[in-house]
């Protein structure tokens, strides 16, 4: 029997160590490098002897998860394409288009000084140098090695992610979608009682007019501001003409980690709010993306709406933005990254789509500070309907008046008829009748006086006019 034991964890061994063979042969090679000091570029981004176009030859992709081990150190860090591929302050392994060579570096950070590869010296002329750190003798070796193929794959594809503040970069969205604003129509919602959007009022993303807009047409009447407190949104440039600064608006300033007992504590207290004011409620936070569909998701839970109404509402911001569809691979990439992850972590669940929606919502604003009567209100306050009021109908265009037709020339005025009488001169006439007693030369000339200095009582004298 002891024979028989033994020479089944033998076969296993051997197996195990056949397994991991081809697991080994599957990966590709590690790759050494080296780094100079004067390699090291300005802001700390070290550059590795390796080419670039030798690294993707060898089988390491974009969103690969790599050790990267120098100076007695083991970093775990991404392969990416470029600096915007990692968090702010993260580190990575980068191939960059234009690039020759591999670079180390921390996107908006410095990688030689952060990890004691290098002390940068600035110069009098702001020229620099950069010297090894104390204990350290350049060049120093640099080993990379796969850890997990693809580890990093869904974040690198979020990260890809771009839209511009252009309007005309979207010329087959409406207004309204461009803004980022909708009626929020999944199972249980009161018809045109919740809308979500981008910020009608931050200017920063050029969809304020649009969103505006659409709050007054859809008859919003209370808003719940998520990205600011009251003082920074009343001090938006134009503010005070819009629709927004006439109706009811709560501000939150909430931040973007959900798990945040702050977080929780402002949303508790926006949804108190709502649960005391029955209205048309729009839910805004700055493009209308994380914290207005996270908020919107949280209520489309509480009022009953399936999985699937959840996550294609959620994902209509990603088509608005991106243009990304059910049929793009980055759609099943964004919805496990972001609104699957979130819910789950907020109703305390394994399985988000298996999971009781709705007592995980209830459960989780009771859990943040909402009572069951608070709750209770919110939800009525939901599920009431209301009616979109009517367009309002463009004034008839006034026609323009007709050209008045220009005045006929006014008649000249006749000339006068004078009998001569005695003690009249040309020079009094004159100043009789055109108040200008130099003007005698034209009474002379309109009745061809031989001698202006001579006319006779009775005398018919023309007065040209």
């Amino acid at each position: 029997m002891k024979k028989l034991l033994s020479l089944v964890l033998a076969l296993a061994m051997v197996l195990t160590l056949g397994l991991s063979a081809l697991a080994d042969e599957s990966a590709p090679a590690p790759l050494t490098a080296t780094a100079d000091a004067a390699e090291i570029q300005k802001y700390g981004n070290v550059v590795l002897s390796l080419p670039c176009e030798e690294m993707l030859a060898a089988g390491y992709a974009y969103g690969d998860v790599v050790t990267v081990q120098f100076l007695d150190q083991d970093l775990e860090i991404p392969f990416c394409s470029n600096y915007s591929d990692v968090d702010s302050g993260s580190p990575a392994v980068f191939a960059r288009a234009g690039d020759e060579k591999v670079l180390v570096a921390i996107n908006m950070g410095d990688f030689a000084t952060t990890y004691g590869i290098a002390v940068k010296t600035t110069n009098e002329d702001k020229s620099f140098v950069w010297n090894w750190a104390e204990g350290v003798e350049g060049p120093v070796s640099f080993t990379i090695s796969m850890k997990e193929a693809g580890g990093y794959h869904d974040e690198y594809v979020l990260h890809q992610l771009s839209y511009t503040d252009e309007r005309g970069d979207y010329p087959d969205l409406t207004d309204e979608q461009y803004a980022n604003f909708r009626a929020v129509t999944t199972t249980g919602m009161g018809a045109n009682t919740l809308y979500r959007t981008a910020s009608p009022i931050n200017p920063k993303h050029n969809r304020n007019a649009q969103a505006d807009a659409a709050l007054k047409a859809a008859g919003v009447t209370v808003v719940l501001n998520l990205a600011d407190d009251e003082a920074t949104a009343r001090a938006y440039e134009g503010f005070d003409e819009t629709y927004y600064s006439t109706i009811d608006f709560v501000a939150l300033n909430m931040g973007v980690d959900f798990k945040a007992e702050e977080f929780q504590a402002k949303l508790a207290e926006g949804l108190i709010y709502l649960s005391a004011h029955p209205g048309v409620y729009a839910v805004h936070c700055t493009e209308g993306k994380y914290r207005a569909g996270f908020v919107s998701a949280l209520l489309e839970c509480l009022m009953g709406a399936s999985y699937d109404e959840i996550i294609a509402d959620y994902m209509t911001t990603f088509y608005n933005y991106y243009g990304v569809t059910a049929e793009d691979e980055r759609y099943s990439v964004i919805v496990n990254s972001n609104i699957v992850k979130t819910l789950t972590a907020a109703f305390e669940v394994e399985d988000l789509k298996a999971a009781d929606l709705a007592a995980g919502a209830e459960a989780y604003l009771q859990r943040i500070g909402m009572s069951e009567e608070e709750v209770a209100n919110l939800k009525a306050n939901l599920g009431a309907a209301h009616e979109k009021p009517e367009p309002v109908a463009e004034p008839e265009p006034v026609a323009e008046p007709e050209p008045a037709a220009e005045p006929e020339p006014a008649a000249e005025p006749e000339s006068t008829v004078y009998i001569v009488a005695a003690g009249d001169c040309l020079w009094n006439l004159a100043k009789r009748f055109y108040g200008d007693a130099l003007r005698w030369k034209d009474i002379a000339e309109a009745n061809q006086l031989a001698n202006p200095h001579l006319i006779f009582i009775g005398q018919q004298l023309v007065i040209p006019a």
